[in-house]
């Protein structure tokens, strides 16, 4: 399966996960053998979980952290998952000198969002429907991919290495994430942070 705060616009990265206790849901859906949704469904008695050892994607289909716009656009266009309009779902956010993308989706995807940085996706949120598919199912089926997440919480379950953050959030999104555009990003805040209390300090020296 291929699938993706940090803000929006700012950082679009943190929601929620999931509880360990709840009992799985019996009437799970099951992707047609045309979707590409890899889901698990749990037993009536929970399932075995073997955890995976695979690299962390990213990717979801066609969609890749690191497209340029046109790549974008031009797969959103092809692939029929998703209702995308053209440059009517493309916005411009110029204080920070980026591209927000959001569309919407068919079958299990409600909405996506793209999120660039100087020409290239950073950020891909897929925000799931509850209708027809469930936090429990997406989140085992993770489990079975790529291992037991790197960090969790109520909120959010995460995945994480150098390169890439995928996190699984309440009540039901998955987000990509590049981690080496991600933190160049927090240096910049971190920086401008800084440079706000000297100038603040420099001020209330004044008097």
């Amino acid at each position: 399966m291929k699938r993706k705060t940090f803000f929006f616009p700012a950082i679009l990265f943190i929601i929620p996960f999931w509880i360990f206790s709840q009992t799985p849901p019996q009437d799970t859906q099951v992707p047609s053998s045309g979707e590409t949704f890899d889901v698990f469904i749990p037993s009536r008695t929970g399932p075995s979980i073997i955890p995976g050892s695979e690299t962390l994607s990213r990717s979801f289909r066609k969609l890749q952290l690191g497209m340029n716009l046109d790549e974008l656009k031009a797969e959103l266009a092809e692939d029929g998952l998703f209702e995308f309009r053209g440059d009517r779902d493309v916005s411009f956010l110029p204080a920070k000198e980026e591209n927000l993308v959001e569309t919407t989706g068919l079958s299990f995807i409600r909405r996506a969002f793209f999120q660039l940085r100087e020409g290239q996706v950073f950020i891909m949120a897929f925000s799931l429907d509850t209708r027809r598919i469930d936090h429990y199912s997406v989140f085992v089926s993770l489990v079975k991919k790529y291992g037991e997440p790197t960090s969790l919480n109520p909120n959010e379950s995460v995945w994480e290495n150098e390169e890439t953050r995928i996190s699984l959030e309440r009540p039901l999104t998955i987000k990509y994430i590049d981690m080496t555009v991600f933190k160049q990003i927090v240096g910049e805040s971190r920086a401008e942070e800084t440079r706000e209390v000297f100038l603040r300090q420099g001020f209330l020296n004044e008097f």
